[in-house]
């Protein structure tokens, strides 16, 4: 479900559509949830995938977010957030990239925030731009 040429991850972990998890939910890699979730989701530049079937009631801080199920809740993702059909977001989002598919649907505020490892940019004709030329300003 990913763009051409980026390579998912491979699940590490998986939570069934028959399981329920209530609290803080912990993870590296990248996790596929398609039961019912309650509290807290949380990694550090990980990847969580909710399954068509899945109810996730929580707050998501996330690398990745990729919605095909139900969140109700805010979703803070490093890099991106992807809602694909008949996946639906109830809350506010924030990623540097985010993208909703037709068929998708959310429902709150936005924010666009700048990727945490973008290069700072420089202004031309500084002095240290001068100096990685070899030129005086």
């Amino acid at each position: 479900m990913r763009k051409k040429g980026k390579k998912p991850d491979s699940i590490s972990t998986f939570l069934g559509p028959e399981a329920s998890v209530e609290g803080t939910l912990e993870f590296q890699g990248t996790i596929r949830l398609d039961g019912q979730v309650k509290g807290k989701i949380r990694s550090n530049g990980g990847t969580v995938i909710v399954g068509e079937k899945a109810i996730v009631n929580a707050e998501i801080d996330v690398g990745n977010a990729i919605i095909m199920g139900e969140v109700i809740g805010t979703i803070d993702a490093s890099d991106r957030i992807e809602v694909y059909p008949p996946g639906r977001v109830i809350g506010d989002i924030q990623a540097p990239v985010i993208s909703i598919e037709e068929g998708g649907m959310f429902n709150g505020n936005c924010a666009m925030k700048e990727a945490a490892h973008a290069p700072k940019k420089r202004k031309r004709g500084s002095e240290e731009d001068s100096a990685v030329r070899g030129t005086d300003a």
